[in-house]
């Protein structure tokens, strides 16, 4: 496990903000001990100072993973968060999205959420804002991009694409086949 590098930190905290705005520093200093980030073979993992420091006695060929993987770099550079990130993130989202029950499946399946299943949105959500995707039941189920503001969701057709799928608690299933 290393250390990010200036860069590379800049994009994951570009990234998380998108979604949590300012309570990132929340996600470094919490309640039970300070928490960092570290990389290893382009994923990013998020652990507690505590662990770190077990983790640090054992060889890099042995370190398989460590902590909760919070996404990872593309090819071209770009930081992508996991879907592993969620429950850290969902308690401090900004922007959230709520889906009938009838559009639920759909989103664990990977589709875009459509205005006919979009349940609730954020009072003043902006175009391409990071959202965190909720049940009407208040489970979060994933990682989207507002397509429409929360004042164009109110005029627009029911066909009408409203948030972009990102990532969601399914992808565990769908991946199952790819892993046997």
């Amino acid at each position: 496990m290393k250390k990010l590098s200036d860069d590379r930190i800049k994009l994951v905290f570009e990234k998380v903000t998108k979604y949590i705005g300012a309570n990132v520093k929340l996600l470094i200093d919490r309640p039970d001990g300070t928490y960092c980030f570290r990389e290893q073979k382009d994923r990013v993992y998020y652990m507690s100072e505590k662990v770190l420091k077990i983790a640090e006695n054992v060889g890099k060929d042995r370190l398989v993973s460590m902590g909760t993987c919070f996404g990872k770099f593309t090819k071209t550079g770009k930081f992508r968060l996991h879907v592993t990130a969620l429950n850290y993130i969902a308690p401090y989202a900004q922007y959230k999205v709520w889906l009938k029950s009838s559009a639920e499946q759909q989103f664990l399946y990977g589709h875009n959420v459509l205005k006919s299943g979009l349940g609730r949105i954020t009072e003043g959500t902006e175009r391409y804002q990071g959202v965190v995707v909720y049940s009407m039941s208040d489970i979060p189920l994933g990682f989207g991009v507002a397509a429409k503001s929360t004042a164009e969701c109110k005029h627009t057709d029911p066909l009408t694409v409203v948030c972009f799928h990102q990532a969601d608690i399914g992808e565990f299933i769908r991946s199952e086949h790819e892993l046997t």
